[in-house]
This record gives C-alpha cells, structure tokens and sequence, in this order.
C-alpha cells in the first residue's frame, strides 16, 4: 500500500501535464469550432476578477489570477491563453475564408511590438534581463492589448453577434454593480477600502478597482443610448427593464466608489453619450439626467471630503493631495510627477529604457519597495519616461486613429450598432482622468479593459458592412434567380425569329 501510495505521488506531476495536454486540445477544438465561446470566457474573467489588493488590511496576498505565471513564462498565463484563443479564432476564420475585418488600430500596434522589440534589443547588450525588458512595468501591456483587439474582431464580426456582445456586456455591467451594491449595503463594501485603512477617510466604497466602475459606464453607455435612440425598433419588455436598471445600478456603483477619477470620467462617458442622442433627446437627457447625477455627486464628494483632513473647502478641496506641505512646497504626487519629467527631459528621444527607474523615487513614500521608481501616477508621463517620444507618437497615434472610428461610427452605424461603438467611445473618455492622473499601463486588467473598448467600435463597423455584404448578397441572388420573361401575343409566347422579326419591324417604324 505504501508503494502505491509513493508511485501515485510520484505520478502526479505527470497526470497534471496530461490532463493540461487534454484540456488544452479540447480548448483548441472548441476556439476552431465556437470561436465566441472562449471570448465570452475570458471576458468574463476579465470583467468578475478582482486586480488589485491594495488598500486592504490583509498583510499577505497570494498571486492573482493577471500575475499567476509571469515568474517562469515572463508574461501571466491568462495572456498566453488569450493569446492561444485569437489564435483559434483567425485559424477558424481563414478555414471559413473568412476576411480579417479592417481596423485602422493594426499599423499601430506593430509600431508598438517593434518599439519593444527594440528595448528588447538594447537591453540584450546593456546587461539588463529579459524578464526586466518585459516587465509590466514598462509598455509590454500595450502590445497585448493588439491580441484581444483581433479576437474580438474576429468573433463578433455580424449582426447579430455584436448585439449579442452587448447584451453579455449590458447583463455583466449590471450584475457586476448589484454585487457591488449589495456588498456595500450589507456587508461594510470592498474591503481593498484605501481611504478607511490607510487615509483615515471614515467612507465605505463599493469597488476601489477602477476598472469595474470603467465595465459599469461601458453597461450604462449601452443601456441609455438603447433607452434613447430613435428609429430603432422596440425591444422587448425584460431588455428595455434591464436597460433601466443597469442606468442606475451603474451610475450609484461608480458615484458610491468615492474616486475622483472615477467621478470625472463618468461626466466625460455621459458627454459622449449626449453627443451620440439627437438635439431634442439631448436637451432632455441634460434637463432629466444631469440634475441626478449631479446631486449624487456632490453628496458623496461631500461626505467624503468631509472626513479628509486638509481638504480645506471650495472646489480646490477635490485636489487636497496635490498642495500639501508635507514634503514641503510640493506634495509627493507633483514632487514623483516632477521626478519623472526631468528624468524625460534629459531623455527626451529613447527614455530610461522599460527597465528604468526615475532618479528620487526613494523621497515618495509609496515608492520604498521592490517596485520603487518603476511606475509612476500619469499614464502619459509613464510612456514617455519609458519609451521617449516614440512612445509618445505611438500613443497620440493610437488615439487619433480610434477616435477617427468612433466618429465614422457615430455617422454611418444603423441605431441597433450605435449602442455598442458608443460604449467603446464612453469607456475610453472615462479611462482619461486616469491616463492622465493613474497608473493604467503597468496594470495588466485595465489595459486589456481599454483594448475592450478599443475594439467596440470596429466591432460594430465590422458588422453593419458584413450586414450590407449580405444584403447586396441576398438581392444579387433573387435578381439573378428571376425567371427571363418572356414575349407574348395574346398572351401566347412567340417564337425567337417572330420575336426578332417584330422588335426589327417596332424600330424600322420609328421616326
């Protein structure tokens, strides 16, 4: 027995590895016969799964799901496996010789995987590790960002897949903001809860992840502009409910999350929303909507800044942690900001390199550990620290482009498709207080939430020409299937030579 029970410890290992073997040969059965299936399962993960720990009162943490991995196969095996589904669904689309959808975000992409292929290069004869040029600290989150673009492309490209992509989105927004809600009702809220644990800020939050407040706008997007487009037919009773729900479930979910980034970005997606409406459905929105939000918003901004200790008061209360005398005539937030931009001053074409640390990080407080100097609170200013003002073409590139799809989508898209480009374009002008402001590119689920709401808009262009395609299809084939008709006199058909004969005779008459 005691044998057995050696051998059976010994083989495990090996029973691992084949039950790996298997369920990755029966995931790559499924991505080449279901393409959608293992999108909708990574967006799942990505939209439920929790990133951060930060803020909570836990001293130790295990390895999260976006981490788990990196150490042996530099990058978390949940990118590799969606790396192994975009791979599926292209392999499935070309055995359907099925056409890659167009997608003006595709020159800049490669420009950003040759900008880290270079870093990469130059850190082989520096003596810097691979690992370290890789790192998520640096811009490798943005190459990643590329492989989720084409998956969903490529498995959402009709009708009616993208709608029904934005009703998974629509139904995961609002079960992802009732939870929250009920969390914060019931149970004391997120427990990652910087404010109460570390800032002495007597409030409860609902998420502190910014991104599950970035899934919310994207629901709350899709949700008012199917409550107030014109022209499209109504829906169905259970939808058009889930619609009002998920418009205010999301917007208390974000206004109860006390971040200010948060705050603002909100009004931004709204703004987008209102231009996406017609002039009468806009001045409405305004009159019925802004009040609302409004007053929500300076309720909680008054409660929370109530608790702040020198938050003073007026509107300059909102950026209480930008003035402080703490360390002096700047607080640390403006003192890492001024760090870092000397640091791309004095390397203003090729910056620090991915790998590099910014000289004084060890004066900020939050900058002690392992992690210190090697990411900072301005997506912007993190990009050009690290990769010059490449980095920084790529990333006025990359926006310009996407900002030119959402506006052709706004103009061209039939009001069944408006919804799901709109929520693209009302994600990416909430995520800019915090590419501005946050950490986003270091953090592997915010980028690939933004490659979410890169993606939509193409999504929904891509399905309303594949519409088009088979509408010009459909009316080809029944023209060509028309039966020739055929002369008649008197209702009896008439051989070709007196067909021929008469039609001669008809155009000798005339003048």
């Amino acid at each position: 027995m005691d044998n057995l029970l050696v051998l059976l410890f010994a083989a495990l290992p090996f029973i691992a590895v084949a039950v790996l073997a298997l369920l990755a040969v029966a995931g790559v059965g499924v991505g080449l016969v279901w393409p959608r299936v293992p999108a909708y399962g990574y967006l799942a993960l990505l939209f439920c799964t929790n990133s951060t720990s930060y803020g909570a009162l836990a001293t130790t943490s295990s390895p999260g799901i976006y981490s788990r991995g990196s150490g042996q196969l530099l990058f978390p095996v949940l990118l590799w496996c969606m790396a192994g589904a975009w791979c599926c669904t292209r392999g499935a689309a070309g055995f359907r010789r099925q056409p890659v959808p167009p997608c003006s975000l595709r020159p800049w992409f490669l420009g950003w995987g040759a900008l880290l292929g270079g870093h990469v290069a130059v850190a082989a004869f520096t003596g810097v590790t691979l690992a370290q040029a890789l790192a998520p600290s640096g811009f490798s989150n943005v190459v990643w960002m590329a492989p989720l673009v084409g998956l969903l492309l490529l498995s959402f490209g009709t009708r009616e897949h993208a709608l029904e992509l934005a009703r998974f989105i629509l139904l995961a927004g609002c079960g992802r903001a009732l939870f929250g809600l009920a969390r914060w009702a019931f149970l004391g809220g997120d427990p990652n809860n910087v404010y109460a644990n570390m800032n002495d800020i007597n409030v409860k939050l609902t998420f502190f992840d910014i991104n599950d407040s970035l899934l919310g706008t994207v629901a709350c997007a899709i949700a008012a502009i199917n409550l107030l487009r014109a022209g499209a037919a109504r829906p169905a009773p259970f939808w058009r409910a889930l619609d009002w729900v998920t418009l205010g479930t999301t917007a208390a979910c974000i206004v109860l999350s006390y971040r200010r980034t948060a705050w603002i970005g909100f009004v931004l997606a709204l703004a987008v929303v209102a231009l996406r409406c017609s002039p009468r459905r806009r001045i409405a929105l305004l009159l019925l909507g802004a009040p609302v939000v409004g007053a929500g918003l300076v309720a909680a901004a008054v409660r929370r800044l109530g608790h702040t200790h020198g938050a003073g008061g007026g509107l300059s209360s909102l950026f209480y942690d930008m003035a402080s005398t703490r360390t002096g005539a700047q607080s640390e937030r403006v003192l890492e900001l001024h760090y870092a931009l000397a640091d791309f001053l004095a390397h203003p074409l090729t910056g620090i390199g991915a790998w590099g640390r910014y000289a004084g990080y060890r004066q900020i407080a939050w900058q002690a550990g392992e992690d210190g100097g090697l990411f900072l609170h301005s997506g912007v200013l993190h990009i050009a620290l690290k990769a010059g003002l490449p980095g920084l073409v790529l990333l006025g590139g990359t926006i310009w482009a996407f900002t030119r799809a959402a506006r052709q989508a706004g103009r061209t898209l039939p009001p069944d498709l408006l919804a799901l480009a709109t929520a693209g374009a009302a994600g990416l002008a909430f995520m800019l207080p915090d590419l501005l402001v946050g950490t986003p590119f270091p953090q592997v689920r915010t980028t690939q939430m933004l490659a979410v709401c890169l993606a939509l808009p193409y999504v929904a262009l891509a399905a309303a020409r594949a519409r088009s395609t088979d509408e010009q299809t459909t009316h080809e084939q029944a023209t060509h299937e028309q039966p020739a008709r055929k002369q008649t006199v008197h209702g009896r058909p008439m051989r070709p030579v007196a067909a021929a004969r008469l039609c001669d005779h008809a155009a000798g008459e005339q003048p």
